[in-house]
């Protein structure tokens, strides 16, 4: 039996969509992307979040056989909204996958994890044979670090250990994300909190070493990855 839920039904994105016409035209370049049988990976951001739409439109229209692996909690009840299938990594690899980004240099590094998803978008990436980075051009910049600082999950017990050795590796400044719409910190969905980090100075291998540091499980930081940015216009 098909569960029917009004909450669900009556989702919106949270802030108001910034650009949303060009938006909303990049949203469909990627939903016509989508071919049947396919399972695709969405990450997380207002463009995934609209092409969502587009595609559980041709979903809808053209009686397609799609699924889709979610990023966050977010996405997978925007997919049941919309009646979008989805499944997870246990189940299935995604043909390709598409995300948002915070800012995005000209090598195509990104800074990601606003939304506190990083863990899982990394992981859907690295999943994935092709992926797709939507942004519009607000997010374009000459060096990581210029708007956004660098998101950093850890391990709750790891928070005191995870700061100190992040201090000794040259920052601006180090903050613990608190949450708007409870007391405290933010909480992943793995159970995690997140520091948002400025660095001096962002090299090549910041991710490595920042990954290489027990307690993290994630950082933000996606240099050298194979992806295609499409900008919305």
């Amino acid at each position: 039996m098909k569960l029917q839920s009004e909450l669900l039904s009556h989702l919106g994105w949270s802030d108001n969509i910034i650009n949303k016409e060009a938006k909303v035209r990049l949203a469909q370049q990627i939903a016509d992307k989508v071919q049947d049988g396919q399972t695709v990976g969405a990450g997380s951001g207002s463009t995934v979040y609209l092409a969502l739409f587009a595609i559980a439109e041709r979903i809808k229209k053209e009686k397609l056989n799609v699924k889709v692996i979610p990023s966050s909690i977010e996405i997978t009840m925007a997919c049941s909204s919309l009646g979008i299938p989805v499944t997870g990594l246990f189940e299935d690899k995604p043909d390709w996958a598409f995300d948002g980004a915070d800012e995005v240099d000209p090598k195509n590094s990104l800074i990601k994890g606003r939304g506190g998803a990083l863990f899982k978008e990394k992981l859907l990436i690295k999943s994935s044979k092709k992926n797709y980075i939507l942004v519009d051009e607000s997010k374009i910049v000459t060096r990581l670090g210029m708007n956004f600082p660098v998101p950093v999950e850890v391990f709750p017990g790891a928070l005191l250990y995870v700061e100190s050795a992040l201090r000794e590796m040259g920052i601006n400044d180090i903050a613990l994300r608190s949450a708007k719409g409870k007391d405290g910190p933010i909480i992943t969905e793995n159970n995690n909190c997140i520091f948002d980090i400025h660095f001096n100075h962002i090299p090549n291998d910041m991710e490595q070493k920042i990954k290489s540091i027990t307690g993290v499980i994630e950082s933000g930081l996606f240099i050298g990855y194979d992806v295609e940015v499409l900008i919305a216009k």
